[in-house]
């Protein structure tokens, strides 16, 4: 059992690893307003890097600062209070080390194989006239 689902987990990525060049060549017939599949995914990147991204960078920090309120404000008597407010400050805090880590990573990735989509600008010319 653990073999086959090894197996069906390295199909599935092994498939998975193809879906940019489909989205490269396919295009829609008016479905996505002429754009193609590739342009449609730069925009659902762009949503989730704009809205959701931020959203639980915003949701960690919120986790950090309830945690530190447990543990200066309302843990002052109670040591179980405190231990609650401990753990959740260590936990926000692993989320931003796994955010930013995971952030740093994509962007590296990103830089070192060219997958920004920026068109690098010519050169200006001066063509003097004759």
């Amino acid at each position: 059992m653990k073999l086959f689902i090894t197996a069906f987990a390295f199909a599935i990525a092994s498939q998975l690893m193809y879906l940019p060049v489909l989205a490269q060549g396919a295009s829609s017939n008016g479905a996505l307003g002429g754009a193609n599949l590739g342009e449609y995914m730069k925009s659902i990147v762009g949503l989730i890097n704009t809205y959701i991204v931020p959203l639980v960078f915003a949701i960690a920090f919120i986790v950090f600062i309830w945690g530190v309120f447990q543990y200066f404000v309302l843990g002052g008597a109670s040591e179980e209070k405190r231990e609650e407010g401990k753990k959740l400050v260590m936990w926000g805090i692993i989320a931003f080390v796994v955010m930013l880590s995971l952030w740093g990573l994509v962007n590296l990735l990103v830089a070192s194989f060219g997958f920004g989509g920026q068109n690098v600008p010519k050169l200006p010319t001066f063509n003097p006239p004759s």
